[in-house]
């Protein structure tokens, strides 16, 4: 379980202070997905730069599973990130000398796992994505979907408690942004894995569980989608958007 508790993020110096985030605090339960929505300079990206440890709070605490982000000595935040943090890119990041296999699988190799175990762990995590036909290719050598399964892939092949993606869908057209998606929505649904997005697309949101939205680095309204359809939802999102911006287009 991720847990924000009253955070606050600071810029500039004493007589220029910006605050970035103002008090902002909330739960992501394990296998909950959760969306971060705001206008350009709402705080999104500062918070979640802050929960992957790029950042640093100024005040308050973000645990993970328990352990206090804040408190991590700098010579431990390397393996915090490895062990318990799964990103997902826009660019997919994965490393053309390697194969998909040894991409998907370079996280448990990085923590010391036996050949025989990350062979294991990828290949199952491969079959669930749909991907294990492809495993000896390099990225060079498949589809661009098949890339992005490859990416999702290790971001949950450690175990990893949380994935976390900023704009996952920004440089993709919009077939790549669905497929991306219904990824994410799989690896949420049947993977049980933990999903925290910022976007400034309610259509991406849309396939989310949950929407906190932020204003001038609060937390200004939020949606659960319970029981409806995603379509339902999305104008939702668009209602909550023209609350925030006054006019959508300002927004998304």
């Amino acid at each position: 379980m991720l847990q924000v508790k009253n955070i606050e993020k600071y810029y500039g110096n004493k007589n220029n202070v910006t605050k970035a985030l103002d008090r902002i605090s909330f739960d992501v339960a394990d296998a909950e997905f959760t969306v971060i929505m705001g206008a350009s300079g709402s705080g999104k990206t500062t918070l979640l730069n802050c929960i992957s440890t790029i950042d640093t709070v100024s005040a308050g605490d973000i645990l993970l599973d328990g352990e206090n982000i804040a408190e991590l000595p700098a010579a431990k935040l390397a393996q915090f990130r490895r062990e318990k943090l799964g990103f997902v890119f826009q660019d997919f990041n994965l490393l053309d000398t390697l194969t998909i296999e040894e991409n998907i699988g370079l996280a448990l190799f990085i923590n010391h796992r036996n050949a025989d175990e990350v062979k294991n762990q990828v290949g199952k995590i491969a079959q669930k994505l749909e991907i294990d036909g492809v495993l000896d290719k390099f990225p060079y050598q498949v589809s661009g979907g098949q890339k992005q399964r490859a990416a999702c892939a290790r971001a949950i092949v450690a175990g990893q408690s949380l994935v976390l993606a900023d704009e996952p869908t920004g440089a993709l057209d919009s077939k790549a942004s669905k497929n991306l998606l219904e990824i994410l929505t799989k690896m949420n649904r049947d993977m049980g894995a933990t999903i925290l997005m910022v976007t400034h697309d309610a259509y991406s949101a849309s396939y989310a569980g949950r929407i906190l939205f932020l204003k001038d680095g609060r937390i200004f309204n939020e949606l659960l989608r319970g029981e409806r359809t995603r379509s339902v939802f999305y104008h939702e999102i668009l209602d909550v958007l023209a609350l925030l911006g006054g006019d959508v287009s300002d927004v998304i």
